[in-house]
């Protein structure tokens, strides 16, 4: 691809005399930019954000009749985190562990109160404070700041004194914790409790205190903080994970901030720590000399095999059950990853009361901008940065109309004003989020393939969906979901074929995005999805929606487009008739509302009917969240937001059997085959030439800071450029810290495939701060040079604007080189010419053209008073 062709400027003699001075000018300027700082170069990789790993031996003692200890078990148990700073609402931390027993009696849901009927699974609770006795008692870790959902994960209420209050023969237990009713002191009165104190019944009641200092007796659901109650914002968090037959296992475990969970109240400021507690039984105390039924609750191995369900919801033995997690045993046994959290979104709203420069456009940026605006905003020598996220076209119009600095997109668009630079600012992309479980509650996949045409079909709304599609005319015969696809299930074997309404659907974008422009070009090269487009059935009889047939691709939105209203007798959709497939389709505005509904595992899928309180009538709406260990989602999520959730992203099929994950050696790959159009412009990436490359990631984006370089003012062109500068040097160092790059970004360095997009946005960045005048109406016909040294005319079919007959500026003087970027050439129009912004466009001077200048004031000193040398000046850069 190549850039508009532009007049070369008319050349200019040059004589010994000045080439004379020229020399000792050139001699005499640093090589630093002058009248400012050079930015920093890019660092190396920041470290990884900081882990956890620690070894604990873990013992199981039973004192028998003669007051004498046995040792039961033991276990020598190892856990890690693989990040515990700088950590952001909702995040979610890889929690592992080896060594442990293996669990029985698997749930089928082991998150909040789900996950009580099991036996020795691994409990993983966030908790705030620190396990630091020489922290005032208000900061230390204790079960009393721990949160659980429900109150039946912290209290015991009303157990039987003989068989389920097993707490009471804990061997570490304080003799106060022993009694018939223990716990919270004092305890609650009869109206806060009215049960807690019963004749015949045993309780203990762990409270939760909140970081506001407010205690909740948890004795019940009503006891409970708000963020605790039934259908809250947030599904559960806390987990009673299961360890398989190996001792092994793992969890991603989501972190919440104070947005989120205010009673928790974990942030910047209050420290927090993520426990866990591999549960192996009680430890009980003297064993009665003819052993009571208690004796033995407490000593019980379970009641499930090792390895085994309980989908059912039986009872589980107390004493090896995550329910008593606060006792003494079981407390003792813990493991304290400390975490702190990074600065909350809303802290340059709070410190900073300058008014933001806002930058506006594409999402792909907007984990980035959370770690990147606390070091605009906190210092003062820079402006307020703000990232508006919006839809890539949106952004440009506002900054073509003047009416934004700056906009962020990910590909070229259409140009109606002056002249605007696209700065590469951060290399990442979008892909395939999914969650989806293996059968008989197996875990949850992990290596997902796709093709472009299983996503085409998806897109298409060609799957049935349920019963309700079946009806619709052309397409009655296609399986009901993806499970029931026999491509997808040559890609994807031993996975659940029971069809859902959510695996008949991709969650998508309702708005227009570069990102769907590139997902849909990267179904247009495909020969088998698009002849599937176009209505040619695939190898199983499978057609496309006739509503779909032959839909235009590639292509920057996604419409709506079936009409298909099923006949029924169901009386809510009767009453609320509407089209089924787009019920299905429910796309959203936000890449981040995909991401959550991913991790979330619930569809948007709005097809669910009940009844409306309020008026009587019903209505339809979103369906359930799915049930943990039958989930099946997909939706297109940003690889920002895929890193921060801890969202799985499936492998995309390149070449034939090639399936490409979207790894920093990919997305570095599939720049390394991309070209730019011309200068200051982007890098077009072929899909192409991702299928011929094989190891090209097909969703990868750059992500541009695109700017007009005439008509802004001076001081907010410098803000755009310093941001440029910022971004692509400090902004490049990897890491979980206000400034750094934040994961699902790969850092764009000066070496390397990605060195082409840091010397593009230097060029552009000093482009921008220059800010080129617009030039005076041309009196006559453009000396038009076509490379062959003379005149010339423009190729055939072009016609020059006005940006193309711009005659060079120079906004500095001509001795002074405006930055230390190093030189850059670019083959434009067959002639090799310098391309970094530092050149001196009307004198011939410039910090990229010196070692030719130096020759040829050399060759002047020497030559004959009377030679002429010529100097050809870089094109107009538009």
């Amino acid at each position: 691809m190549m850039g508009t062709p532009t007049p070369r400027s008319r050349r200019r003699p040059l004589g010994a005399l000045g080439a004379l001075v020229l020399v000792a000018l050139l001699l005499a300027v640093p090589s630093g930019a002058a009248g400012r700082s050079a930015p920093a170069a890019p660092g190396a990789p920041g470290a990884p954000a900081a882990g956890y790993e620690k070894t604990r031996t873990l013992t199981r003692t039973f004192v028998d009749a003669q007051g004498q200890q046995v040792v039961d078990s033991t276990y020598d148990v190892t856990v890690t985190a693989d990040q515990t700073t700088d950590l952001r609402g909702r995040q979610r931390v890889e929690v592992s562990w080896s060594g442990a027993r293996p669990s029985a009696g698997r749930a089928s849901n082991p998150y909040g109160v789900g996950g009580l009927q099991q036996e020795y699974p691994v409990v993983v609770l966030q908790c705030r404070g620190r396990d630091d006795a020489t922290l005032p008692p208000d900061r230390q870790l204790r079960p009393e700041t721990c949160w659980t959902s429900a109150y039946a994960q912290r209290s015991q209420v009303q157990k039987s004194i003989a068989v389920e209050s097993t707490w009471t023969k804990d061997l570490y237990a304080d003799p106060a914790d022993k009694q018939r009713v223990s716990g919270m002191e004092p305890l609650p009165d009869a109206t806060a409790c009215p049960t807690a104190d019963t004749d015949g019944f045993a309780t203990h009641l762990t409270e939760f205190v909140s970081a506001a200092g407010t205690v909740f007796p948890a004795c019940d659901a009503e006891q409970m903080p708000p963020e605790a109650a039934v259908g809250g914002a947030f599904p559960p968090a806390e987990v009673a994970a299961f360890t398989d037959l190996d001792g092994n296992g793992s969890v991603q475990f989501e972190v919440r901030s104070n947005v989120e969970n205010e009673s928790l109240g974990c942030s910047h400021e209050v420290d927090c720590s993520i426990v866990v507690l591999p549960i192996v039984g009680l430890s009980c105390d003297q064993e009665a000399a003819e052993p009571t039924r208690l004796d033995r609750e407490c000593r019980s191995s379970g009641v499930f095999g090792a390895g085994s369900s309980n989908f059912t919801n039986l009872g589980a033995a107390q004493a090896v059950s995550p329910s008593l997690w606060w006792s003494a045993s079981n407390w003792r046994h813990r493991f304290t990853i400390p975490i702190t959290f990074g600065l909350p979104p809303s802290v340059c709203d709070v410190l900073d009361s300058r008014s933001p420069v806002g930058f506006y456009g594409s999402e792909l940026l907007a984990q980035a901008a959370l770690q990147w605006a606390p070091a605009y905003c906190l210092d003062e020598e820079r402006f307020k940065f703000e990232l508006n996220q919006m839809s890539d076209i949106a952004g440009f119009n506002l900054m073509q109309e003047g009416r934004a600095p700056a906009a962020v997109v990910s590909s070229e668009h259409e140009r109606t004003g002056g002249p605007v630079g696209y700065a590469p600012t951060a290399l990442t992309g979008f892909g395939i989020g999914y969650v989806v479980d293996r059968p008989d509650n197996a875990g949850e996949l992990t290596d997902l393939r796709l093709t472009p045409r299983l996503i085409a079909k998806l897109l298409t709304q060609s799957y049935l969906g349920s019963d309700l599609g079946r009806g619709h005319p052309g397409m009655t015969d296609n399986p009901l979901a993806i499970v029931e696809d026999p491509e997808f299930q040559a890609l994807n074997r031993g996975l659940s074929t029971n069809a859902q309404e959510a695996a008949a659907t991709l969650l998508a974008l309702s708005d227009d995005s570069d990102v769907i422009q590139q997902l849909t070009e990267y179904i247009a090269q495909d020969r088998a999805a698009m002849a599937f487009v176009r209505g040619r059935p695939d190898e199983s009889g499978m057609v496309v929606n006739p509503s779909y047939r032959g839909i235009e691709l590639p292509r920057a939105e996604w419409p709506l487009l079936d009409t298909y209203v099923p006949e029924t007798q169901d009386v809510c959709r009767t009453d609320n008739p509407a089209v089924y497939f787009n019920q299905l389709a429910a796309p959203v505005t936000r890449l981040r509302q995909v991401a959550e509904a991913v991790l979330d595992g619930w569809p948007n899928v709005q097809t669910r009917c009940e009844r409306d309180p309020a008026t009587g009538r019903d209505k339809t709406g979103r369906v359930d969240q799915q049930s943990y260990g039958s989930r099946f989602m997909l939706g297109i999520v940003s690889l920002g937001d895929a890193a921060r959730y801890g969202l799985r992203v499936a492998r995309l099929r390149t070449a034939p059997g090639t399936f490409v994950a979207p790894t920093e050696r990919a997305l570095g790959a599939a720049i390394g085959i991309s070209e730019q159009a011309g200068p200051r412009r982007p890098f077009a990436l072929d899909q192409a030439d991702v299928v011929r490359n094989r190891q090209a990631y097909p969703g990868t984006m750059v992500v541009y800071t695109a700017a007009r370089t005439r008509g802004l003012e001076k001081d907010v062109a410098a803000d755009v450029a310093s941001f440029i500068r910022i971004a692509t040097t400090e902004g490049q160092r990897q890491g979980s810290g206000n400034g750094r790059l934040p994961g699902g970004f790969v850092p764009i360095r000066a070496t390397g495939p990605t060195a082409k997009l840091l010397a593009s946005a230097r060029e552009v960045a000093d482009a921008v701060e220059a800010q080129t005048p617009k030039p005076a109406e041309p009196t006559e016909e453009p000396d038009v040079d076509d490379g062959g040294g003379g005149g010339g005319t423009q190729p055939p079919g072009v016609t020059p604007t006005e940006d193309d007959l711009t005659p060079p500026s120079d906004p500095v003087p001509s001795a002074a080189p405006t930055t230390t970027a190093p030189e850059v050439v670019a083959e434009v129009d067959d002639e090799v010419v310098p391309t970094a912004a530092t050149a001196s466009e009307s004198s011939g001077l410039a910090g990229a053209l010196f070692p030719v200048l130096l020759g040829v004031g050399l060759l002047a000193l020497v030559g004959t008073v009377g030679s002429r040398f010529f100097v050809r000046p870089p094109r107009s850069l538009s």
